[in-house]
């Protein structure tokens, strides 16, 4: 009994193989996979997708519009590089809260950064604010704005030109 429940489960393996540099792969290595789908750079609405996975349930004033602008802004870019566009995105309201030099409370005695000139502004820096009375800032679409004007993308013309010439001759039916 346990040499057909082994036989059963050598059937049902399915091997899966994933490179950024197919060339480099062996050609028997090669043949040894029945498929060889290229899976291309993500479009808008893929990028709009991962703009919001990467989000996740991180506090923040964007709207459906604002994710489509930054969707639309990051054409080239890979998964990887929306990944690191998002995390500084993130990082923008700790900078901010890194580099205020003054502070106020809110009705429910938190202190946020503020302009000097605010009404209740005190100069003070973050080290001087008690960490449990600290209003942390909102992610915005300005934070966005900074991360999409700084973001590079690490796929490189020849890159994607060379993938794409591999895919139109090693590439098999199911991808995209």
């Amino acid at each position: 009994m346990h040499c057909v429940w082994y036989a059963l489960c050598v059937v049902q393996v399915l091997v899966l193989g994933a490179t950024n540099i197919p060339w480099d792969l062996d050609p028997a290595v090669r043949r040894r996979f029945e498929r060889r789908i290229y899976i291309p750079l993500p479009d808008e609405r893929a990028r709009s997708t991962l703009l919001n996975i990467h989000l996740g349930s991180t506090p923040h004033t964007l709207s459906t519009a604002d994710l489509a602008s930054a969707a639309k802004r990051t054409e080239g870019l890979s998964g990887a590089d929306i990944s690191v566009l998002v995390r500084d995105a993130l990082m923008e309201p700790v900078r901010e809260l890194q580099q205020a030099t003054t502070f106020r409370q809110d009705r429910e005695g938190n202190w946020e950064p503020c302009a000097p000139s605010a009404r209740g502004a005190r100069k003070m820096s973050l080290m001087d604010v008690p960490a449990t009375a600290l209003r942390t800032p909102l992610v915005t679409a300005a934070h966005f704005e900074r991360a999409v004007r700084a973001a590079r993308s690490t796929v490189g013309t020849a890159d994607f030109e060379r993938h794409e010439k591999f895919a139109r001759e090693f590439g098999s039916g199911g991808g995209a």
